[in-house]
């Protein structure tokens, strides 16, 4: 076995040193993509869905598929679609102006918004999704939902597009009192894969070309979770996607650790990828690192598909 190893090894570095592109770390002796994911997860306290989609859409696997899982500040990324689909229809434009008061500042949830501008503001909505997908902002998420006219809003636009196993029934607010609270909105692992496959073909034209492309640069600039998708991945890959945490209870349960989106490959190809984690008693580091080395087989397994 360790002569197996440091061959592996060898071919690694001499293809990295030959072509400057780095070799598959997994794929070539480690049996099936699901084996390899099994492999992964085998022996973590978590429980763990994944789904993956080829380019053209097709459904490549799916672990725990239909299981509903907590979706936390991944439906920041449904939310964003639902608004950029009412600019579309005239309802709202990019520039308007928002107000948000400082009593809507949410103190003690992640808000960048809010240490930016301690007093509040007016705010374009164009700047809101930025702090929302971009950043995950709390702040910007609620006044988004509120010019929406409330979470049912987003659950009735995702469900209209024939995305059905989905629920979003409150806000970062009301989520974040309670920890309890968190399962009102969830998603299953190829729902939110078929989110991301229909807004990124846009083959419907779910969004304007202005909207589409406002949206996936969003999705590029995440700057959350980048030990996640991201984490495994050749330096310079990029990565459309939109993270969600729960944070640990006071058992140490950790119920909510996902990243959903889009990797591109160096030719050009890409992939879809949705991966949830709750039920855990794994450390930050270890739920973050399932993510990544699933992402990172998943990688080395369509670099080989012709």
């Amino acid at each position: 076995m360790a002569t197996n190893y440091m061959k592996i090894r060898f071919l690694f570095f001499l293809t990295l040193f030959v072509t400057g592109t780095p070799a598959p770390l997994f794929a070539q002796s480690s049996g099936s993509l699901p084996d390899q994911i099994e492999r992964i997860t085998a022996g973590k306290h978590a429980l763990v869905g994944v789904a993956v989609a080829a380019a053209d859409g097709k459904e490549v696997l799916s672990i725990q598929g239909d299981k509903r899982f907590p979706m936390q500040s991944v439906f920041k990324f449904h939310i964003a679609l639902a608004v950029l689909s009412a600019v579309d229809e005239g309802k709202f434009t990019l520039d308007q102006q928002v107000e948000i008061l400082k009593k809507d500042l949410l103190p003690g949830l992640w808000s960048p918004l809010r240490e930016e501008y301690p007093e509040g503001g007016r705010f374009s909505i164009q700047s809101l999704l930025g702090y929302t997908v971009s950043q995950s902002d709390n702040v910007g998420c609620d006044a988004l939902l509120r010019l929406l006219g409330g979470p049912q809003v987003v659950e009735d636009f995702i469900k209209k597009n024939q995305i059905s196993d989905i629920s979003i029934q409150i806000n970062e607010e009301t989520m974040q009192s309670n920890w309890d609270l968190m399962f009102q909105n969830w998603t299953t692992p190829r729902a939110a894969n078929e989110v991301l496959v229909k807004f990124y073909s846009n083959s419907q034209r779910q969004l304007s070309p202005e909207s589409h492309a406002f949206i996936w640069r969003l999705m590029r600039e995440t700057q959350t979770g980048a030990g996640r998708l991201k984490g495994q991945l050749p330096k310079g890959t990029t990565v459309a996607h939109k993270t969600g945490s729960s944070g640990t209870n006071e058992v140490g349960l950790t119920a909510a650790v996902n990243d959903i989106g889009i990797i591109f490959l160096p030719d050009g190809n890409y992939f879809y990828i949705s991966t949830f984690i709750t039920e855990s008693t794994e450390d930050e580091a270890s739920n973050d690192r399932l993510i990544a080395d699933i992402a990172r087989v998943c990688y080395d397994y369509f670099l080989t598909q012709p």
